[in-house]
């Protein structure tokens, strides 16, 4: 019994890292596969970053920080490498909406914190729609709650947002 308590207590301790957020995608997406005309304008679509709705959002927390990722290209497969954007956020519950690619004009108090890492042609000042060309590469969201001075307060790695 100390042990399960020791073990309680360390993990109350170690602060509010520890707290279960989760995400739900919305809005046709199903975590399996981009939906249609959710890709990159390179190759016809016109993409935006999935809407989503966040559950047990911490306390104290003022932003959603979405890093999103290209799992199978390794110049991109993380730290935002399709960009990072912070959505403001109120409450244990939030709706995350969709925000268009390639611009850095967001809607809805949403902004660039980092502008996508592609070139050249790929280049975008803000998230870049997945533009691989339907070879079928895996692309994920980290999301990170944090406070008005930037300390993280939770966060979801690697969280599958679909495959084109």
């Amino acid at each position: 019994m100390k042990i399960a308590t020791t073990a309680m207590v360390l993990m109350m301790s170690a602060g509010t890292a520890l707290a279960d957020m989760s995400v739900q995608l919305t809005g046709g997406w199903d975590g399996r596969k981009v939906p249609a005309g959710q890709h990159c304008e390179l190759h016809g679509g016109n993409g935006a970053t999935p809407p989503m709705r966040v559950s047990g959002i911490p306390a104290g927390a003022s932003f959603i920080v979405a890093y999103f990722n290209d799992k199978s290209y390794k110049p991109l497969s993380r730290n935002g490498g399709h960009g990072t954007i912070a959505f403001p956020v109120r409450g244990a519950v939030s709706d995350l909406p969709a925000v268009p690619g390639m611009t850095a004009s967001l809607p809805g108090g949403a902004r660039v914190v980092a502008a996508a890492k592609s070139t050249g042609k790929y280049a975008s000042p803000g998230y870049l729609p997945p533009c691989s060309g339907g070879r079928g590469n895996l692309y994920v969201v980290d999301l990170k709650a944090i406070d008005a001075q930037g300390k993280v307060l939770s966060e979801i790695r690697s969280f599958p947002i679909g495959r084109y």
